[in-house]
């Protein structure tokens, strides 16, 4: 596994796979890795003969100086773990190579990247859509592998290849959880053990909506919000129950795939899941 550590390195690399008429799958990463980025990279690897890796802690994503600061990393685990999954490279550039002196340009989808989510974290979906943008260009792969626990993240960077013609394929893999139920994300380790148990009112309430028989959007509304405040140490930060693929407003009966994304608090640390229910 070769481990890159400028967009020059790394487009060699590259270089050396599409020599040899390879396809390449990428799998962009903050770090700290867990099982739901491993099956990110295993969909890559049946996707592509050869998986790209990046590991950036993308700066123009966080609201807050402190959340960037204290997002954890642990790059040596990271590695072994791609290692031992068969990746072929893995690009971990540093901010200024990313971000050159003097940047200025921004991609942003205009109407996705500020509703929803994206009006309880302004600028977040900015700075997705800017910094996966510039890792497209640095390894211009055939295939790109995203998490569905990040629907609108998803919903946007899909719209975002489409709209910029990268000829790049997006795939968005399933969530993985924990045994309990819990969607996996380099956040629970902020948890503590209290809140920890709490989170599990996300995806039960998930779970209660996925159950109402008479399914409308007002229904399921009703349902996860009155199981969510049931649990004292949840904060609702956002419900949004929208057209599955557009993210577009709906209302009434349920007449075509919803999704169901929300994002809830627990001391501080914001955590995200999603369901998309059939009519």
């Amino acid at each position: 596994m070769q481990v890159c550590r400028t967009i020059s390195d790394g487009r060699k690399a590259v270089a050396t796979f599409r020599a040899n008429a390879e396809t390449v799958g990428l799998v962009p990463t903050m770090g700290f890795l867990h099982a739901g980025h491993m099956e990110l990279v295993k969909t890559a690897k049946a996707k592509a003969d050869r998986v790209v890796v990046t590991i950036f802690v993308n700066p123009t994503q966080f609201g807050e100086a402190a959340d960037l600061d204290s997002y954890p990393r642990d790059e040596a685990r990271d590695l072994a773990m791609l290692q031992d999954a068969g990746v072929d490279m893995v690009l971990i550039p540093e901010v200024s190579d990313v971000y050159p002196e003097g940047d200025e340009t921004i991609v942003e989808t205009t109407r996705m990247a500020n509703m929803l989510h994206g009006e309880v974290r302004p600028g977040h979906f900015r700075g997705v859509t800017t910094v996966v943008a510039r890792l497209f260009n640095f390894v211009q792969p055939d295939v790109a592998c995203f998490g569905e626990k990040d629907y609108q993240q998803l919903q946007v960077i899909k719209r975002m290849t489409r709209d910029l013609a990268f000829p790049i394929d997006i795939i968005g893999v399933p969530i993985v959880r924990e045994a309990d139920g819990l969607a996996m994300s380099s956040r629970n380790v902020r948890l503590t053990a209290e809140d920890r148990a709490a989170a599990l009112v996300i995806s039960q309430s998930l779970d209660a909506a996925q159950a109402v028989t008479d399914k409308s959007v007002d229904s399921l509304r009703d349902t996860i919000r009155k199981t969510i405040n049931a649990e004292p140490r949840a904060t609702i930060r956002g419900l949004d129950i929208v057209e599955a693929e557009t993210l577009s407003d709906i209302s009434g009966p349920l007449t075509t795939p919803t999704a169901i994304m929300l994002s809830v608090e627990f001391g501080g640390i914001l955590l995200l899941d999603q369901r998309v229910i059939q009519p």
